[in-house]
């Protein structure tokens, strides 16, 4: 995994901590989905292994309950991944699975757009469960012997929502007074994680800008059978929503970072695709620039494994989820 070198316990760590802590809130999403992938029954798989002279033990299949190219499931789908692009848009990463953390001041427009997404969701369920017996139809077609009615529900009302809360990730107020030591140990816990929130989030962003650079100046550089390489115009459009992302969820803990997002800015600033497209001239230009930005983004990248956080269990033993 790419990771951005940082120093632990730096002073500007720790104020950038400290405000993340005073201006941002935790919130978490989740989704219930349908699904639409089944484990073959003991006797199925025996069955599936004859067939190719196997023993069935040895054997791990599986049956597409119902045909996920169809346009009213991909509209279900779509609807999904819409909410995830927009919740990693607006949020940073903080080191407790399925948190990430949102201004304060935007929780009323996540609230309304989280809002109207559910909505969006609900009608494109409804439209997908008028539709739902012709889907199992189909899928009796194709699965043939295979076929189970008992898989399927009698209704996909429900059965595909999404959910989300603002948990809170401070010290318990409520042991300030009934255990001050606990607190205190609590409050440097507390601490400690929003320092590495800190470290995520110039990773992340490292990460996204180094993608992004090395695409666009991939897409300018040399020719495909003899023309120009083509290019899409969210090569540049993509950088410029990255521009403008970080300008609003910066933490202003990295002035390297600070430098090297503005001088990619510069770069491209005024530039529009078409005039990429018909100017050789100009394509070098940025490719050159953008060259000298690669090269300290690279530097700025190691390799190292993924960290492990380790949680108390029930029992108040410590256990370390799997990488």
């Amino acid at each position: 995994m790419s990771t951005l070198t940082i120093p632990d316990n730096t002073q500007e760590n720790r104020q950038a901590a400290r405000q993340l802590q005073t201006t941002m809130a935790a919130a978490r999403v989740g989704f219930t989905w349908f699904g639409t992938r089944k484990t073959l029954t003991p006797e199925q798989k025996a069955e599936a292994a004859d067939t190719f002279g196997a023993e069935g033990e040895f054997v791990s299949a599986g049956k597409k309950l119902l045909d996920t190219r169809n346009p009213r499931f991909k509209a279900v789908t779509a609807v999904r991944n819409q909410i995830g692009e927009y919740w990693r848009s607006i949020s940073l990463p903080f080191p407790e699975p399925g948190l990430r953390l949102i201004q304060q001041e935007r929780l009323d427009e996540f609230q309304e757009k989280m809002t109207g997404f559910k909505r969006e969701l609900d009608a494109a369920v409804r439209d997908l469960d008028r539709h739902f017996d012709a889907m199992k139809s189909a899928a009796r077609d194709r699965l043939g012997r295979l076929f189970n009615s008992n898989d399927y529900p009698s209704t996909l009302i429900g059965l595909f929502d999404v959910s989300w809360d603002f948990p809170s990730v401070q010290a318990p107020e409520y042991l300030r007074e009934l255990n001050p030591a606990l607190y205190r140990e609590e409050c440097q816990r507390v601490q400690a994680r929003f320092e590495e929130a800190v470290r995520l989030a110039e990773s992340a962003f490292v990460d996204e800008l180094a993608k992004l650079v090395s695409h666009l100046t991939e897409r300018l550089s040399g020719q495909e059978d003899g023309r120009p390489k083509v290019f899409r115009d969210s090569a540049v459009g993509n950088l410029r929503a990255f521009f403008d992302q970080f300008k609003s969820l910066n933490v202003r803990s990295n002035d390297q970072l600070d430098r090297l997002v503005e001088q990619c800015q510069q770069v491209v600033q005024g530039i529009e695709p078409q005039q990429l497209r018909d100017s050789g001239g100009l394509r070098q230009h940025v490719v050159t620039q953008l060259a000298g930005v690669q090269a300290t983004l690279d530097g700025m990248l190691v390799d190292r494994p993924r960290r492990r956080i380790v949680r108390p269990s029930a029992n108040g033993a410590s256990h370390e989820p799997r990488d």
